[in-house]
């Protein structure tokens, strides 16, 4: 047997260091011998929840099945983990001490078969790993990343377009630093919520300890996603709130009902979306695409801004697409009535184009009011709105699309990061800042990006001119 001791002590409560280290899935974050993690037992953490982590070894890498035996919040934590190779127990005990929390950690490795001369010829090579696997959680655990570049890097083309892929994602991820931020306390708000990245998003947010208001069409489905975060998470504090978010009277009754509860709000998704194929105007007379996609983000973030101003620094992440590096800003296509020339794609890029005028915007008018505002595309996922909007680009592209999990990364970071809180005005993808334009010829001017900002500016509520 093989025993390795290790003790650090960090700035934080006992409780934020006990919940980010149980959700064992997070492994990879700080363990840098721990590829991929991920929690096979459906339901809230609990004594008897299994997780698998794949480890490198110096040729290959074996899978370790972590199983809970002990969670006794905010003090014990015990797993035990086999592999064909060895089992492993993982004793962590927390300790609450003058500013911060003292971890002691304490892992027993009993290999299978191998003799006791070999066992003492790998003791320094698994202390050394110990010792940088708690060097990797202290560091994660300081919480005390540099906020992002506002500059993107420099890449062609074809570069940027294998970035909106899962092997993007894939390659992006193993430069990120953790996010262990708790969320208990913060009120979030996330449109769009009941599938694909909405709900990804909302999912990832309730685990971290965030109080959820999720806006859905359907009240059957929103009953529905209640249930299952809350199943999922543990996490009672979930709302549901039901809008047609296509309508901007039902944008209004909402923000009417959200005032009335007199809540901060802390952080603000706005992802509700759908690419519509054939051209219609809503009952209100406004192109749909138009309305869901451009009007209601805007409008329903001003009619919230008391609510976002009441947060000690609030975050507002707009959710926009590649599909806008497709085209200039044209208010002439914005404000389309007829169906002549109509295109369901061109029609949702310009949108998403305007909203990230629109981020720029307001990242640059609130900055006085310590609200950050950062717009994020998720790259090619596969979401129901992508299988109904381009079945064609989905059957094609099938094979590298992104999960809905792997494309609200990004909207999560945006939310919980703390060193995110701290940019506003960027637009990013896998946590990087990106460029606005892919081609100079989809550049507007400044000329048609202010004739597009003061048309909107006819569709802010009444209140807002008072925010």
């Amino acid at each position: 047997m093989i025993e390795l001791n290790e003790t650090i002590k960090v700035a934080r409560a006992p409780g934020e260091v006990f919940d980010y280290l149980a959700d064992f899935s997070n492994t990879p974050e700080w363990d840098a011998t721990a590829q991929t993690a991920s929690k096979l037992t459906p339901g809230p953490l609990r004594e008897g929840s299994h997780f698998r982590v794949n480890c490198a070894l110096p040729l290959g890498s074996v899978d370790l099945d972590y199983h809970i035996t002990t969670l006794d919040r905010p003090g014990q934590l015990t797993l035990r983990g086999s592999s064909r190779f060895f089992t492993v127990t993982d004793d962590i005990s927390l300790h609450e001490e003058a500013g911060g929390t003292r971890l002691e950690y304490r892992a027993r490795f009993e290999f299978r078969g191998l003799p006791r001369r070999v066992e003492s010829r790998l003791q320094a090579g698994m202390e050394r790993m110990g010792a940088e696997s708690i060097e990797g959680l202290r560091r994660a655990l300081e919480d005390a990343a540099t906020p992002p570049e506002l500059t993107p890097p420099s890449r062609n083309t074809p570069s940027r377009l294998v970035q909106f892929t899962r092997f993007g994602y894939s390659r992006a991820r193993k430069h990120w630093q953790a996010i262990t931020a708790n969320l208990a306390g913060q009120h979030a708000l996330v449109t769009g919520a009941s599938s694909g990245l909405g709900k990804a998003t909302a999912l990832a947010l309730a685990r971290r300890g965030a109080a959820l208001t999720l806006v859905v069409r359907d009240a059957g489905r929103g009953q529905q996603l209640r249930e299952e975060i809350q199943f999922e998470t543990g996490n009672p504090a979930i709302r549901i709130e039901t809008a047609d978010l296509s309508l901007l009277a039902e944008v209004d009754a909402l923000c009417e009902r959200l005032r009335q509860r007199r809540e901060a709000i802390d952080i603000l998704v706005n992802n509700a979306g759908a690419l519509y194929p054939e051209f219609a105007l809503t009952t209100e007379g406004i192109e749909r695409s138009t309305a869901l996609l451009l009007l209601s983000p805007y409008r329903l973030t001003l009619g919230l801004l008391p609510a976002l101003r009441a947060s000690d620094g609030a975050r507002v992440i707009n959710i926009v697409s590649g599909g806008m590096y497709t085209q200039c800003l044209s208010l002439a296509q914005l404000a389309q009535a007829d169906a002549d020339d109509y295109s369901g794609a061109v029609a949702y890029a310009q949108a998403k184009r305007a909203l990230m005028a629109v981020t720029l915007d307001w990242a640059e008018t609130w900055r006085a009011y310590g609200i950050a505002v950062n717009a994020m595309h998720p790259g090619w996922v596969d979401t129901p709105g992508l299988q109904r909007g381009l079945p064609g680009f989905h059957s094609c592209m099938r094979w590298l699309l992104r999960s809905p999990e792997q494309g609200a990364d990004t909207a999560v970071w945006l939310a919980a990061a703390s060193e995110a809180g701290r940019v506003s005005g960027g637009l990013f993808l896998d946590r990087e800042a990106q460029p606005l334009y892919l081609r100079e010829s989809t550049r507007e001017t400044p000329a048609e990006r202010a004739a597009v900002l003061d048309w909107l500016r006819g569709y802010a509520p009444p209140q807002a001119g008072s925010a």
